[in-house]
């Protein structure tokens, strides 16, 4: 039929968006944190996506949201996806590559699978979940254990990221199951207002406003997060954490690092030695095993 027809075609160029862009974001993190300080960076890019999503969204004809459950629901999915994720994303990325980063990120596909098994709501879950679960992690030992010796701020920044992925995966679980009635578009830029604020806020508290500069590589990588990874990629996420099961959203998960890998060393001169080679294979995986359909999994009934 014409519209389920017209439904894949949305979810092929939303999957397209989220896997491509999102991949290059590492890249332009990384180029903006080595000028500009990251909470002030990550909260100037939140706000100007925040208005121009909600500007769009308004001229579409979508509501603002309404009653306080909605405005809740808005404000936790803007702490755990946008300040607590991407935050500490964008903090790590000042000692960490950007290839690693998207690597170590690549386990939100993980904490998807495992998360998305809990509660009464969970979907069910399979040993060849199980055994991804625990190969990816296991990858990503290996891929953050220390090559040239410990260095407590490298390791400091993994372990972030770590948790970043972590968290951006309880916050999906927490839309898909919340289902808020606030069209997506506005509530992506509710949420990029809400997390732009906080963000700023933390920035300001920590003094960063005198390390703020206006150098042209870190504008333009900025330029490049607020309209295409926020307003464009962002949007179409938030889509499709109403159209797709949280494990067929992960699967970007090992799409990115492959974009950010090849953009890392093309542009800014980044590799991995053996050892991490070895276990972004793991990871890769892992990730894998977790995000495959299985034939006879039902969700729980609660």
């Amino acid at each position: 039929m014409p519209q389920n027809r017209a439904r894949r075609l949305k979810i092929i160029a939303a999957f397209a968006l989220v896997y491509v862009v999102w991949g290059s974001t590492y890249l332009a993190i990384r180029i903006g944190v080595a000028t500009l300080p990251p909470a002030l960076f990550a909260g100037v890019r939140f706000l100007a996506a925040g208005l121009l999503l909600a500007a769009y969204a308004r001229f579409a004809g979508q509501p603002f949201p309404r009653g306080r459950g909605e405005w809740k629901t808005i404000a936790v999915a803007a702490v755990f996806l946008l300040v607590g994720a991407n935050g500490l994303v964008v903090w790590g990325e000042q000692w960490v590559p950007s290839n690693q980063a998207a690597l170590i990120a690549a386990t939100v596909a993980l904490w998807l699978a495992g998360l998305g098994a809990l509660g009464p709501q969970g979907e069910s879950f399979s040993r060849r979940r199980l055994a991804g679960l625990l190969t990816g992690f296991a990858g990503v030992a290996v891929l953050m254990w220390p090559a040239g010796g410990f260095v407590l701020e490298h390791f400091s920044a993994q372990f972030a990221i770590l948790l970043a992925a972590l968290s951006w995966a309880a916050g999906s679980i927490y839309m898909k199951r919340r289902k808020p009635s606030t069209p997506p578009l506005m509530a992506a830029a509710m949420q990029s207002l809400a997390a732009g604020v906080l963000l700023g806020a933390i920035g300001f508290a920590g003094g960063e406003a005198g390390r703020w500069t206006w150098e042209g590589n870190a504008l333009l990588a900025l330029l490049y997060l607020i309209v295409f990874g926020s307003c464009l990629a962002y949007a179409a996420y938030v889509w499709l954490l109403h159209e797709v099961s949280p494990t067929a959203l992960g699967t970007y998960a090992y799409v990115n690092p492959a974009v950010a890998v090849v953009l890392g060393g093309w542009l800014l001169g980044e590799s991995l030695h053996r050892t991490q080679m070895a276990g972004m294979l793991v990871v890769l995986l892992g990730v894998v095993l977790v995000s495959l359909p299985d034939k006879t999994g039902k969700r729980r009934q609660g």
